[in-house]
C-alpha cells in the first residue's frame, strides 16, 4: 500500500490511508489523542484510542508534540467537526523524529517569528504564500514562452550602474574595484535583443537603498523583458497582459491558499476583468489636485503617498505614463512631441501596493545617451559595451522590470513585502 497526500485522502473520503508528515496540533485525554497531521498538501485530524495500542505504545503516543515526524495507517471518514471535515482512526504508527517543544505555538512578536524564520515557513500562512509564489513564477515563464520569448541570463556582476548609483552594493571582487551586484540585467540584456529580439528573465536584483518601509527589499527578483521592434503602447499592453496572466493563475489555480491567507478574491477579480486605466503624468497630477486635494510641482516624481491617493480611485493597476524626463533614467527615449518627456511607465498596483513595474522605450540616439550619462556624472567610457549596441544596426526596442514580490504581496493581501519571500534581506536583517 502506497502513501497518500493528506489531500489524496481527504479525496479518497473512507477506507484505509497510508499517511506520513508533521504534527500540526496535538491535544489528548488518557483515553484519547487528537493530533491534526500537516503535508505540503492539507491537514487531517487523527484520533489515536489507548485501548488499542499497549502501555509502551501510549506512551509514545502521548508524548508526541508539534512537528514531530510520523507515519500512520488508519481508516478515513467524514467528521463535519474535524477541521477539513474528515477524521482517521489510526490502526499504525510510527514516529520518525520526536521533536523536542517546538517555539513557535503561540503567537510571537515579528521579530520572534523573524528570528525563527527557517521554522516559520512551516506555518500555514507562509505555506500558501510560497504556493502562490511558485504559481506566479511559473506563470511569468509561461506568459513569456507562449509569446515566443528566449530565456536570457545576464551577469550579476557587473561593472555599471542602472538605477541610481547610491543604490549599488560593492562587491569584494578579488583585487578589483567598481564591482557592484545587479540592479537589473537591462544594459546587459538590450545587447541581447540583436542576436534573439524577445528575451526575458526572473532573476535576483540587489538594491542598496537605506529604506525601512514595508514594500522595500534590499534582495529582491525581477521579472525583466526586452523586445526589438517593440514600441511604446505595445510595451504597455505587454506589462497588461503579464499581470492578467498571472492573476488568472492564481485565482484559479490557489484557491485554497488564497481562502486561507483571508484574502477577498473578489478585490482580485478586476485585474483579471477590466482594462486597466491609463494615464499621463500630466493627467495623473490634475487628478490628485481635483480628487485628492494635491498640488504637486510638474517635474517631480510621484512618491507612495501619491501612489497610494491614486491606487484608491482604482480597482485594477493604473498606468501612469510619459514621466519628466529629469526623474527618469538616461536609457529612456524622449517623446518626440515633447523633449521633457520621456516614454516611460509606471504600474501602479491597486489597495495601495505601490509601483509593481516600471519601464520604457529604449533611447537610440547614441549621442542623447551619451549626453544624459554626463549630466548625471558618469562616465560614457565604461558604458563602451552598451552604447556600441547603437553604433551597429540600432532598432526600436523597449522592456520592462517587474519586482515579483510586490506582486505576490498585493496578491496575498501581506501587510508587509518581506512576508512575500522566504528569507527576507532588508538594511539590518541579514539572517538567518
Amino acid at each position: 500500500m502506497t502513501y497518500l497526500s493528506v489531500e489524496e485522502a481527504i479525496k479518497k473520503g473512507k477506507g484505509i490511508v497510508k499517511l506520513r508528515g508533521w504534527v500540526h496540533r496535538e491535544r489528548g485525554s488518557n483515553q484519547f489523542k487528537f493530533i491534526v497531521l500537516r503535508d505540503n498538501t492539507n491537514i487531517l485530524q487523527c484520533v489515536f484510542k489507548k485501548e488499542k495500542y499497549n502501555n509502551k505504545e501510549w506512551e509514545d503516543i502521548d508524548k508526541l508534540l508539534v512537528e514531530s515526524s510520523v507515519e500512520l495507517e488508519g481508516k478515513i471518514h467524514e467528521d463535519k467537526r474535524a477541521p477539513t471535515g474528515y477524521e482517521v482512526q489510526v490502526e499504525k504508527f510510527k514516529v520518525i523524529q520526536r521533536s523536542e517543544d517546538f517555539p513557535l505555538q503561540k503567537d510571537q512578536s515579528v521579530e520572534f517569528l523573524a528570528d525563527n524564520r527557517h521554522l516559520w515557513l512551516r506555518s500555514r500562512k507562509m505555506t500558501s504564500m510560497l504556493k502562490i509564489r511558485s504559481t506566479v513564477f511559473r506563470a511569468i515563464h509561461d506568459y513569456f514562452r507562449n509569446l515566443g520569448y528566449y530565456e536570457y541570463h545576464s551577469p550579476i556582476f557587473q561593472a555599471v550602474q542602472c538605477e541610481g548609483g547610491s543604490t549599488l552594493f560593492d562587491v569584494a571582487y578579488f583585487k578589483q574595484k567598481g564591482v557592484f551586484l545587479a540592479q537589473t540585467w537591462q544594459l546587459y540584456a538590450e545587447p541581447a535583443i540583436f542576436a534573439l529580439e524577445k528575451i526575458y528573465t526572473i532573476s535576483p536584483a540587489f538594491r542598496a537603498e537605506k529604506s525601512k518601509t514595508s514594500r522595500h527589499l534590499t534582495e529582491l527578483w525581477m521579472a525583466e523583458m526586452e523586445a526589438a521592434w517593440m514600441e511604446f503602447d505595445d510595451l504597455l499592453d505587454n506589462g497588461e497582459g503579464l499581470l492578467k496572466y498571472i492573476m488568472k493563475e492564481v485565482v484559479t489555480k490557489n484557491k485554497e491558499e488564497l481562502k486561507i491567507l483571508e484574502r477577498d478574491v473578489k478585490k482580485l477579480e478586476p485585474t483579471i476583468k477590466k482594462p486597466f486605466t491609463r494615464m499621463t503624468y500630466d493627467q495623473a497630477l490634475d487628478l490628485l489636485k481635483k480628487k485628492c486635494g494635491m498640488t504637486i510641482e510638474w517635474g517631480k516624481d510621484l512618491r507612495t503617498i501619491e501612489e497610494d491617493k491614486l491606487s484608491a480611485l482604482y480597482d485594477t493597476p493604473i498606468i501612469v505614463t510619459r514621466y519628466p524626463k529629469k526623474v527618469k533614467a538616461f536609457y529612456m527615449k524622449e517623446d518626440g512631441k515633447m523633449n521633457k518627456i520621456v516614454l516611460g511607465v509606471d504600474f501602479i498596483a491597486p489597495e495601495g501596493y505601490g509601483e509593481i513595474i516600471g519601464g520604457s522605450e529604449r533611447e537610440s540616439n547614441l549621442k542623447e545617451i551619451e549626453r544624459r550619462l554626463k549630466e548625471e556624472g558618469e562616465n560614457p567610457e565604461q558604458y563602451k559595451f552598451y552604447l556600441d549596441t547603437r553604433r551597429y544596426g540600432s532598432v526600436p526596442h523597449s522592456g520592462f522590470g517587474m519586482g515579483v514580490e510586490r506582486v505576490i504581496a498585493w496578491i496575498c493581501g501581506l501587510d508587509n513585502i518581506k512576508d512575500a519571500i522566504a528569507f527576507p534581506r532588508t538594511t539590518t536583517r541579514f539572517k538567518p
